[in-house]
């Protein structure tokens, strides 16, 4: 469930409209793909977390795989995206409770649910987990309900509806903008399904890892299979692609736009209350993962090691803050100086950043794989199949997507802001790894003896 908190948010409820606009039913594919190639990044990241479980997760399987500077790079990237996240849903909350309010700054919004998860993530760990169940658990009986009447509209048992089915393909064929463009939506698609590695994390930390990872890496892809596709799929059916309003807020999200087509009353009402209640959820599990990982990288030397010190209670209490910053860092741009475009290249760099990190889990997955005997490969108890075809399929997915979106106009912004977020990163690698070796020399240093100091002169 935590799992499901960290994706269907808003990138589903709003900015899957934004998608099946740009490329028309055929965004069907690019969630099918993205999903395809996720499912297999979370079978490698399964594998080596039930073989070694790890609360620092990918990064620390990062460097013993690729070395210290891979660890660091997937770690701060990560971090990255989800402050990226944090911002995203904090103003797209801030809007929501404006809207309800409107004598409420979105500003001040914004504000109130950051601080709400705050003081969800800060309490304690078990303060977390059932705040998000019961989060999640709201926006998941919204989606199967939406599923359940979205079929009966598509096929015509609806009251006033019609077998809407042919809309997949009536209006100017199922790719009107042609396939290539649907493969370059990969990357806002990734975008959305990027968490799901909070589940096959968790579950490497239970008592009976093997079983564990393997019942999250199946039961949870699917899961979030289903809730996408079918979502998308339904949609794409009901309203004509090139029919569907601008996603601009929740109003005319097209999930709120299908609810006004059943005739149901009250459907912006009803949708804002889950999408909020969805933003919550986000931002709740963004934040746990945001700040486990700037807490693993304290740890290992790659960033300031008070960030790595824990409360009585198991909380990184200054990792946590540490992402707010981060997170508020760009809400303020948004608000505050709204014709900078600081929150836009947060925002536009977040997607590919994402593709990025799942290409170096099959790297790292491949060199794990590569040093291990044919004895210790069988006795996994969670093991990727067809190694190393998945590995070489998730890397050439990532760059077909690169190389297309360069080549699409329309997609290149975010691949230059990508790509300068990431030198960003690698320019800051010296400053770090000179940190990292003083911090293991005064590890190594032998203390000295009790009473070995010289004494004074005189």
């Amino acid at each position: 469930m935590i799992a499901l908190g960290g994706i269907v948010g808003s990138a589903l409820f709003i900015g899957s409209g934004n998608v099946i606009r740009s490329i028309g039913p055929a965004a069907i594919l690019s969630y099918l793909l993205g999903g395809l190639l996720v499912y297999l990044a979370m079978k490698m990241l399964g594998e080596m977390a039930a073989a070694k479980p790890s609360v620092g997760s990918f990064m620390d399987y990062a460097r013993d795989g690729l070395g210290p500077f891979a660890s660091y790079l997937v770690g701060w990237l990560y971090w990255y995206f989800w402050v990226g996240v944090l911002a995203y849903d904090a103003v797209i909350g801030g809007e929501t409770l404006h809207g309800w309010f409107p004598a409420v700054p979105a500003w001040a919004g914004s504000l109130a649910v950051i601080a709400l998860v705050i003081v969800a993530n800060a309490v304690s760990v078990r303060g977390f987990g059932e705040s998000e169940f019961w989060l999640a658990s709201i926006k998941v009986v919204a989606v199967f309900v939406f599923l359940a009447a979205g079929t009966l509209y598509v096929l015509g048992l609806w009251p006033g509806a019609g077998f809407s089915v042919p809309n997949l393909w009536e209006h100017g064929g199922f790719a009107p903008n042609g396939y290539t463009v649907a493969l370059s939506g990969m990357a806002v698609v990734i975008f959305a399904y990027f968490g799901t590695e909070i589940a096959v994390m968790a579950a490497a930390e239970s008592e009976d890892p093997g079983p564990s990872v393997r019942r999250a890496t199946n039961t949870v892809i699917w899961r979030i299979l289903l809730f996408f596709i079918g979502s998308i799929t339904l949609i794409a059916a009901i309203v004509p692609w090139n029919q569907l309003p601008d996603p601009t807020d929740v109003a005319t999200a097209p999930f709120t736009y299908v609810l006004h087509l059943f005739g149901v009353p009250g459907a912006a009402q009803i949708m804002g209350l889950v999408i909020f209640t969805a933003v919550l959820s986000v931002l709740n599990s963004g934040l746990y993962s945001a700040s486990r990982m700037l807490s693993a990288m304290g740890a290992q030397g790659f960033a300031p090691p008070v960030l790595a010190r824990r409360n009585a209670r198991g909380v990184p209490v200054a990792a946590i803050f540490a992402s707010i910053l981060g997170a508020l860092f760009a809400v303020g741009f948004r608000f505050v100086f709204p014709e900078t475009p600081i929150f836009e290249f947060i925002m536009n760099s977040s997607g590919l950043v994402a593709l990025v990190v799942y290409a170096m889990i099959a790297c790292t997955h491949f060199a794990y794989r590569r040093r291990m005997s044919r004895e210790e490969v069988r006795s996994l108890e969670f093991r990727t199949r067809l190694f190393p075809l998945t590995n070489l399929l998730v890397v050439a997915g990532v760059a077909v997507v690169f190389v297309i979106m360069i080549a699409d106009p329309g997609s290149q912004v975010q691949v230059w802001t990508s790509l300068v977020a990431i030198a960003f990163a690698v320019a800051a690698w010296p400053i770090a790894r000179s940190h990292v070796r003083r911090r293991e020399a005064a590890q190594a240093e032998p203390a000295r003896p009790a009473g070995s100091e010289k004494p004074a002169a005189g």
